[in-house]
Order: C-alpha cells, then structure tokens, then sequence
C-alpha cells in the first residue's frame, strides 16, 4: 500500500471515529441529564397524564375536590403544594424536590409533569408527581424516603455505550479501508501507467483497467490514453518525417554526385553539369526553407498575429501574380466573389498558404482549361469561405485527406512535382489562423479546395 492509500485511510477513519465519538457523547450526555432530572420529579407520560387531570379538576372543582382526588390510590402519587409550601394532604415533601419542581417550570419539556393552578380564592398550587410515589406503588426495593440531601432514590447512573462505540471502530475500520483502496488503486495504476511510458511503452491503456468506474478517476484514465495515442501517433510521424526528409534529400545530393562525377570525366560538359548542380541545390534550398517553415508552424514561433488581412485585396493580388505562370501554360485564372472581409493574423503567411493552393491548382491543370477562385461571405456565420477549383486529373477519395500531410505524393502526380510539403503548410496556417482546409472531387472532374477562416468584421469601403 502507498503513502495516499494512508491518508485516505487516516483521515477517513478518523471523520468516521469523530462521528461516532460525537454521536455517543450526545447520546450519553442526553441520558446522563434525563436520568439526572428523573431523580426528583417523574415526567413520564403516565405521570404526565395524572398531573393534567389534577390540575384541571383544581382548576374547575377546587381544592376540595382535588383532595377527595389525591385521596384515591390511583392519584396518590400527585403532590400539591402551596405558596406557603405545604402539601394539600399534608404529606411531607423535601425542600430540594419542591425547589427542582419550581425550576422544572420553565423548562417547556417538562410542562405536562409540572403544572400551577390558581384557584378561585387566589391560592396558587403547585403540582408534580414525585418519584418516590411512583415506585412506591410498583414495589420499589426502596422505601421512599429521600437521601439526606433531598434526591430520591433513582436507577442506574448513566455508562458510556461501550458495545456500540468498539462495533462503530471495527465498522469504520473497514470502510475506510475499503474507501482508500477504492481511491488509491486507480492512482496507482496511472502511476505504473507514467513509468512504462517513460521507458518507451507507448502501448498502455487504462481504460480498461479501470473497469465499469464512471467516476473522474476514469475519465482521468481514459484522458491518459487519448494522451498516449496523441503521443505515439506524433513520434511516429516524427520518424516517418526524418525518414522523408532523408529521401528527399538523397535525391538531390545524388544528382550533385553524380554532376560532378561527370564534370570530372568529361570537362568539357562544364555548363551543362554547373546548371545541373544550380538546379539541385536551388531544390535543396526549396526543401529546406519548407522544413524550416514547417517546423516554425509545427513550434508556435509564426510572428505577429493581430494584423487585418483584407481577403478580397489579399487574393486578388495572389491572382494577378498566378496569370502570369498559367499563361505560358495556356491555362486562365478566374476570380468571381467580393469578400470584403477582415481576417487577423499574418497576412505574410496567409499569401504563402493561398497563393500554394493557387499554384498547385494551376500546376495539376491542362492546358486550355481553367482555375477558378471563388470568395464568398458568410456573415451569419462570420466565415470567409475561399473555394480553388481546377480542372485537373484530382485524388482518389482515400487521398483526400492524406494530400495535406507532409512529402505525401498523391498516385496522380508525378515523382518530379514538389516535394509534398506545400499543402501540409498550408493546413497549418490556416489551422493557426482559427480556419479549416479541406479538399474534395469535383463532379465534373478536377479537385476544389475550400479554406475557410473566421473573421473579424467587413472591411471599411473606399473613399
């Protein structure tokens, strides 16, 4: 057992001790008290019922009459006394007994025991029921006499409950026990849970150990599997991004080799070898300056995030920039829409994501085709909705969502086309920016790409 399932189990037990200390201690002080006031005057409801007869026939019939009452062997146990302390059948009574019935008094528990009665002729009486009576007429060991002190005799003083306080320790015992392990044993499996995934152990699931719980320490398991699914599912990519990175780079550096092995052999290919060498370290560099753009995305570090990007100003200078490579291509550019809408974030890495997603629309188009950019509103929903659709050979479905992953190369594109990074750096900036990207098939051929990102209001009309 840990040091938690400890204190569970100390501070548990010890609620529960103080519940049952206390709950026996207001018990015993309750009964210690009744038992002290049950030593002078009997307010038992018997006794209770004969004072209340007696005090009305005092009160209705008079003094008279409540003697001939008292006479009677059932009333005999029924005391009367007067301002001058004398009782009405001239029995006698102790100062202490008649000084606790006046206390009794004010005390509303005991007002059926103890009752004054003022008569016609302005005699108040006082009426109780003695003890002593009371157990004079049931055949009481004792005599009735009071002790020298004026107390009558009584019962058994008050113990402590002894056989319900030890069966509540036992009881508390185990439950606390049994609450502790309940508490502990699930922290301790995500304790173990933490070690193996320190070691490297991606493949731990508390899930199922924590069993039919539907408690917060369950959702806390299942949390930590989400946790550990995340956490592989990064490594992984991680591995399968420094594996591409690798390839990628050995292509170009072994074109450089090979350039200049052939410089070597055959001098004379000088010019031809040197372009070969500048067109592969100009793709290094491209390479390079995506991973660094990646990796900057991948880590927060993105600039300055408050600036108001206009979306109709912004893709309209993307789009007079992509007429220039589509028309040596044959290929038109058409933008429709006027979404004059303020988007905030970095205008300078919204241009790269929107002008990548143009570019690579015109580079999969044929020639004598078209790309057309749509920008749309929708200001119920205070979204900028960017469509980019071409005409091109498009993915399969299953490759739909893949396109956006890093150096991934759909089956429809050629082995020379990129290096796959552009689309992936496009998501992240749109995700950094609030916004979604995603692509589907057109019906009528090709591939549209929607990027949509929230925005902050309409933009100011010209003056």
């Amino acid at each position: 057992m840990g040091r938690l399932f400890w204190k569970f189990f100390f501070f548990i037990w010890l609620a529960q001790l103080t519940t049952v200390a206390g709950v026996s201690a207001t018990f015993w002080f309750r009964n210690h008290e009744l038992n002290n006031h049950k030593t002078n005057i009997d307010w038992s409801p018997l006794a209770g019922a004969l004072v209340e007869s007696a005090a009305s026939t005092l009160h209705d019939a008079g003094s008279d009459a409540l003697r001939s009452l008292l006479a009677t062997k059932t009333y005999a146990a029924v005391y009367a006394v007067d301002e001058q302390n004398k009782e009405i059948l001239g029995r006698p009574v102790a100062p202490a007994l008649l000084e606790h019935a006046r206390q009794m008094l004010i005390h509303d528990d005991y007002l059926h025991a103890v009752r004054e009665v003022k008569v016609s002729d302005g005699q108040v009486y006082l009426l109780f029921a003695p003890l002593m009576e009371y157990w004079k007429d049931r055949g009481s060991p004792h005599d009735g006499r009071p002790f020298p002190d004026g107390r009558f005799p009584h019962g058994p003083e008050p113990h402590l409950p002894i056989a319900p306080i030890v069966a509540g320790i036992f009881a508390s015992l185990g439950f606390a026990a049994l609450l502790a392990w309940y508490f502990s044993k699930p922290i301790r499996n995500l304790r173990s849970a933490f070690e193996s995934v320190s070691e490297g152990n991606l493949e731990v699931h508390l899930g199922t150990v924590m069993g039919k719980r539907r408690d917060e320490l369950a959702e806390l398991g299942h949390d930590f599997d989400r946790m550990v699914s995340r956490l592989r599912a990064l490594m992984d990519g991680q591995r399968r991004l420094l594996h591409d990175i690798s390839h990628e780079l050995r292509s170009p550096l072994a074109r450089l080799q090979a350039a200049i092995g052939l410089v070597r052999q055959q001098p004379e290919r000088l010019d031809n070898s040197l372009d070969r060498i500048e067109r592969e370290g100009m793709r290094m560099d491209m390479l390079v300056g995506e991973l660094l753009t990646l990796f900057k995305l991948e880590a927060g570090e993105i600039g300055s995030m408050k600036e108001a990007v206009n979306m109709n100003e912004l893709v309209t200078d993307i789009v007079k920039d992509a007429r220039f490579e589509a028309e040596v291509k044959g290929i038109a550019v058409n933008f429709s829409g006027n979404c004059d809408a303020i988007v905030r974030g970095n205008i300078e890495l919204l241009h790269w994501a929107i002008e990548n997603v143009i570019r690579n629309a015109v580079k999969h188009t044929p020639g004598g085709t078209q790309v057309m950019v749509e920008s749309h509103l929708d200001a119920k929903k205070a979204q900028s909705r960017l469509l980019v659709l071409d005409e091109g050979p498009g993915v399969p479905d299953a490759e739909l969502n893949a396109i956006f992953e890093p150096f991934f190369r759909s089956s429809t594109t050629k082995a020379a086309d990129g290096h796959g990074l552009g689309l992936a750096i496009a998501r992240r900036v749109v995700e950094t920016h609030g916004g979604t990207i995603q692509a589907s098939i057109r019906i009528d051929g090709g591939l549209c790409v929607e990027i949509v990102l929230p925005i902050r209001g309409e933009a100011p009309a010209a003056a």
